[in-house]
């Protein structure tokens, strides 16, 4: 019996110990401005606006659409490290907005080409080059 409960105590252990770490979001840049968006904008372009994260792979997103307008947005996007080039961190970024069959979607250039961003109800999508699509959902 004393054997099975330093097992069971080992076991316990080794998975506390080894379990990867639930991550969280990272600091917010120095030079964050929100701004709202204009209420002219129809919902369906405002929605973008705000923090956003997701998994792909071993690499974790934040992405903040902190101004959206009827022709550009400006983005916020940070990842963790791994086998994508680019360094981890925050990155600024300019998207185009655009409208295709109808939805409308942030475009902009990436390290590895052009990359999409579509809103999904509650949730976006970020179609990147070389990757499956990312889901991002919305964080406070």
């Amino acid at each position: 019996m004393k054997t099975f409960l330093v097992l069971i105590a080992s076991i316990v252990l080794v998975s506390i110990l080894f379990c990867p770490m639930v991550m969280a979001a990272p600091p917010m840049p120095d030079d964050l401005q929100m701004v709202q968006p204009n209420p002219s904008l129809p919902k369906e372009l405002s929605g973008f606006f705000g923090k956003w994260q997701g998994i792909s792979g071993n690499q974790e997103f934040f992405l903040i659409v902190e101004k959206i307008g009827r022709e550009w947005a400006r983005l916020y996007s940070w990842r963790t490290g791994g086998p994508r080039r680019g360094s981890p961190g925050w990155h600024r970024i300019k998207a185009e907005v655009i409208k295709d069959r109808g939805k409308y979607k942030l475009r902009f250039v990436g390290t590895e080409g052009t990359n999409e961003l579509t809103l999904r109800g509650e949730y976006l999508d970020w179609a990147a080059p070389r990757a499956l699509s990312i889901v991002l959902t919305r964080v406070p």
